[in-house]
């Protein structure tokens, strides 16, 4: 029992969490990749598409991640704000939080190619993510200088108490590099499921808090960039940070759960039948407990999975409304109200040209969507 005490002594604590996981647990990681790998066979949308899914999925995941830290505009909002079209009824600094997030966003599911993930990334992310807001000017890009706390917050963007506290900020530095490197050692090794790693990394940065703010909508760009980087390529198509915020009492709870265990120690046992004097005066020695990962593992695997199932149902299936233009879908829905059409009668009914009609019908036919009856001046055109 002494030698796996030191051997287990020696373990990174990062390492001791994810050693002995339940089946559940490792069940739901090989769904999430059986899924992942349906994508990979079965993605059919053309590269037009999937640019609009992007953008709607940048509008959507911008909005989630600023309102899951007290933001209050509409997804409708940032659209016009993207757009370049002034909101007056809004706060500046919710502005301009949103543009920060949603330009960092947009950088990281364009480029995650390129971009390496280290220290500099994150304190470099910092920067981009808070250089429109003027309050966080002088600390952007750097590490905390004082203490801070995690605060929930409610609908109303109010703060409804303290969850727990975080790393003092003389010890954020040397807990941030460790992190940093255990998570580049372990992906890089496959010692574990990049799932897991990532989550663990998530769960452990958000307890350093490292910067005085911007924490919790920084770790929501690094899960896009860290599952991005292993082979999780959906990210730009299904929001992450919409399903965190439609789940957000239970993101809450679950880091509250996991990280309330986290460094924690207890006395060692007090040798029966000894009394004050036999006990020589030395420090008393301590014994780590054992820190309960589970809560958050459970959390963030179950909205990865259903992240995986939704992206499965919109790139992996022919679905037509994604797949057409709003004209398009036009001429579509027209053909489900009749037996069979003219393309002038198409063009009549919805006062779309004639060229494009025939566009449209091209690329119907070639879809397997419709049928064509006839030839020459008398064809006409049914629903398969």
């Amino acid at each position: 029992m002494e030698e796996l005490n030191i051997q287990n002594s020696q373990k990174h604590r990062l390492d001791l969490r994810l050693e002995g996981l339940p089946s559940d647990i490792l069940s739901r990681v090989a769904q999430v990749d059986e899924l992942k790998g349906q994508l990979i066979a079965g993605a059919r949308l053309s590269s037009q598409v999937l640019g609009r899914l992007k953008r709607s999925t940048l509008i959507t995941s911008t909005g989630a991640s600023t309102r899951i830290e007290g933001a209050k505009l509409s997804d409708e909002d940032i659209e016009k704000l993207m757009r370049g079209i002034n909101i007056q009824t809004f706060a500046d600094r919710d502005k301009q939080e949103v543009k920060g997030y949603f330009e960092l966003l947009e950088n990281v599911l364009d480029s995650w190619k390129s971009l390496t993930f280290s220290e500099s990334t994150i304190k470099h992310f910092h920067k981009e993510l808070l250089k429109y807001v003027e309050k966080d000017e002088l600390h952007r890009g750097e590490y905390k200088k004082q203490e801070n706390k995690v605060r929930m917050i409610n609908e109303a963007g109010e703060s409804v108490g303290t969850l727990f506290d975080t790393t003092p900020a003389y010890l954020t530095p040397k807990e941030m590099q460790e992190l940093v490197e255990w998570t580049q050692k372990a992906l890089a090794e496959k010692k574990y499921h990049p799932l897991l790693i990532i989550a663990n990394f998530l769960v452990e940065f958000l307890q350093i808090h490292p910067f005085q703010d911007g924490n919790g909508r920084l770790s929501r760009v690094l899960t896009n960039l860290l599952l991005l980087k292993e082979g999780y390529l959906y990210m730009p198509y299904v929001s992450h940070e919409k399903l965190v915020e439609d789940n957000k009492p239970d993101y809450y709870i679950a880091l509250r759960r996991s990280q309330k265990t986290f460094k924690q120690e207890q006395p060692a046992p007090t040798p029966i039948n000894s009394s004050p004097e036999a006990i020589p005066l030395q420090k008393a020695e301590v014994a780590p407990l054992k820190e309960d990962v589970l809560p958050w593992l459970e959390f963030f695997l179950n909205v990865v999975f259903t992240q995986a199932k939704m992206a499965v149902d919109l790139l992996s299936k022919e679905n037509i409304e994604k797949l057409l233009s709003p004209k398009q879908l036009k001429i579509w829905e027209y053909l489900q109200t009749v037996a069979e059409a003219t393309p002038g009668e198409m063009a009549k009914a919805t006062g779309i040209a004639r060229p494009t009609i025939n566009q449209v019908l091209d690329k119907l036919l070639r879809l397997k969507k419709i049928e064509r009856i006839g030839l020459g001046r008398t064809t006409r055109y049914k629903k398969a």
